[in-house]
């Protein structure tokens, strides 16, 4: 029985690593390396782990990681934007460092501010810092948040990056068990291109992928 890529749906996957916990397979159409279902932990097991993370507002080191997606994303936004922040965590740190620079940040997260009516408005700017590598459904994910963004507006992506199958077998990002969807540079094209979307590899972690500056409505 074929399995369906979580990102594009697409039936050919292929194995790419195995350990002692789980398998990865690879999409041979948009190359997302991903987790198969039957490895991912429940809901309750999900928030259990993320409890245990200590993400702290006055943390200057997880404030210096956060500044490699605040930074690069300041520079590219208009004055007074409107953002989201999608996953935010229990210590939402980078939208206080926007709205310090003068932007106004809603926040979302499963687990922690679990507002729908943040995902019913439109936005300049969504962030997702470190949140994509959790998603079991991330084309469905990425598409309804690509829809809250405004002509011109900008979707920023933070998260590691696969760079080859012997890098991927002793890379620590995998022994996180949270972590189920794996993006490539070629992912984010496949998916810059499926949206319509301009593509910037702004650095090793971060992308981002910016709207048409004419509503296609």
């Amino acid at each position: 029985m074929s399995v369906l890529c979580p990102l594009c749906r697409h039936p050919a996957a292929q194995p790419y690593h195995h350990d002692q916990s789980r398998d990865y397979l690879q999409c041979a159409h948009c190359a997302l390396v991903f987790v198969p279902a039957q490895f991912h932990l429940s809901a309750e097991q999900e928030r259990a782990f993320y409890d245990l993370h200590e993400n702290d507002l006055a943390d200057s080191g997880y404030r210096r990681f956060l500044n490699r997606c605040a930074e690069p994303l300041l520079q590219r936004l208009p004055a007074v934007s409107e953002g989201l922040d999608f996953g935010c965590g229990p210590a939402p740190l980078l939208a206080q460092m926007l709205e310090d620079a003068g932007h106004r940040v809603w926040l979302y997260d499963p687990f922690y501010a679990a507002e729908k009516s943040a995902l019913r408005r439109d936005y300049d700017f969504i962030v997702t810092t470190e949140v994509v590598e959790h998603l079991a459904a991330p084309g469905v994910e990425l598409e309804a948040l690509w829809a809250l963004l405004r002509p011109g507006g900008l979707l920023a992506v933070m998260t590691k990056r696969v760079m080859s199958p012997e890098r991927f077998a002793g890379w620590h990002y995998i022994r996180d068990p949270t972590h189920i969807c794996f993006f490539s540079d070629d992912t984010f094209r496949w998916l810059a291109k499926h949206l319509g979307a301009r593509l910037e590899l702004a650095g090793p972690d971060l992308v981002f992928l910016q709207k048409s500056g004419v509503d296609a409505k």
